[in-house]
């Protein structure tokens, strides 16, 4: 996390025309690779899988993930079905797109993130599906899916500057705690036999159970939540140096701060800048969505000018926002000189 200084355009509010400071999070985002499409119809019990269709080639990050220890695999994942492509001009593929396009009502694709592009020590890519919305019909649908194959989408082609977005993750993970931290209820008096952090009564004699009201100790934390309308300050691209450039401040700086992010380090990728805090830890994957609602609210619709985006070291009280600056300031030091 970081903080950027922004100017307020909410005519008739208090903050009008003046300068708030916000806190803000960069997610590093590398594009998404599209390495497949599935069709689903629609049953009485729930959706069904019709069939699914592969692209020709494929990353060894997804193929990892088809296996529990890829060093003793014999990595053979796929190298079957790759064939379908090339025996008889790819007749079976196309004839699995047509079912699809004829028979389902929905189209999803199957994307992977890079993860070999983030220095995580991560090898297997994670894999999601994206619907496709949109489209005069299914067969519109499977033709954009497969015009996708084996492409890049990169953060800026889906989402856009003050845009509200959600964010789906998994929180920080606390253990087992008990019910004063757990649920907030209230402490017992300091007397209390047998201890004070606990519920007094965990209901009547009948019904003879403890009902799923009650508060209980039990896990806390690392659980999946879903963030609604967080607002998109700014998009980042890969090796952009004037990344964090404003009109108000022409320094050429990036957006790692000095010394790197704390426990991530520093940012090589595309990169998205969201408002406030996002749930779970850094280094966690998490997955953007667009926003589900109409907004109408002005404090969603209003338009980010951002003045100044701050650089200067998480790992203390940063004094300087970049390398130069720090070393005009300091002047020539001892350890920097050649003998």
């Amino acid at each position: 996390m970081t903080h950027v200084v922004r100017g307020v355009d909410r005519p008739g509010a208090v903050m009008h025309k003046k300068e708030v400071v916000d806190a803000v999070t960069v997610l590093e985002t590398p594009p998404m690779i599209v390495v497949g499409v599935v069709g689903y119809v629609e049953t009485p019990s729930g959706l069904r899988t019709l069939t699914t269709v592969f692209a020709e080639h494929l990353g060894d990050e997804f193929k990892r993930r088809m296996y529990k220890n890829w060093y003793k695999a014999k990595k053979k994942a796929y190298t079957k079905y790759v064939t379908k492509y090339q025996t008889d001009g790819g007749k079976d593929i196309d004839a699995e797109l047509d079912r699809i396009a004829k028979f389902c009502t929905i189209v999803r694709v199957i994307a992977h993130a890079q993860v070999k592009k983030l220095n995580l020590r991560v090898k297997k890519a994670h894999i999601m599906e994206i619907q496709i919305n949109g489209g005069a019909d299914s067969k519109a649908k499977v033709d954009f899916a497969k015009n996708l194959f084996e492409k890049e989408i990169t953060i800026d082609s889906v989402f856009a500057k003050d845009e509200q977005i959600d964010v789906i993750g998994v929180s920080k993970g606390k253990g087992f705690e008990g019910v004063t931290t757990r649920w907030g209820v209230t402490r017992l008096p300091r007397k209390t036999h047998r201890g004070l952090r606990k519920v007094a009564c965990i209901g009547s004699w009948h019904p003879a159970r403890v009902s799923t009201t009650v508060p209980r100790a039990g896990q806390n934390g690392y659980f999946h939540r879903t963030e609604l309308n967080k607002k998109v300050y700014r998009i980042g691209k890969k090796g952009d140096k004037a990344s964090c450039q404003t009109a108000a401040d022409l320094t050429e700086k990036s957006i790692t701060p000095m010394g790197g992010f704390v426990h991530y380090g520093e940012i090589n990728e595309d990169w998205i800048m969201l408002k406030g805090a996002v749930v779970g830890v850094k280094k966690r994957p998490l997955i953007l969505r667009k926003s589900l609602m109409k907004h109408t609210n002005r404090r969603h619709l209003e338009t980010i000018d951002i003045k100044f985006i701050d650089t200067s070291s998480k790992q203390g009280h940063g004094r300087f926002q970049t390398d130069e600056e720090k070393l005009k300031f300091l002047g020539p030091l001892a350890s920097k000189q050649q003998s």
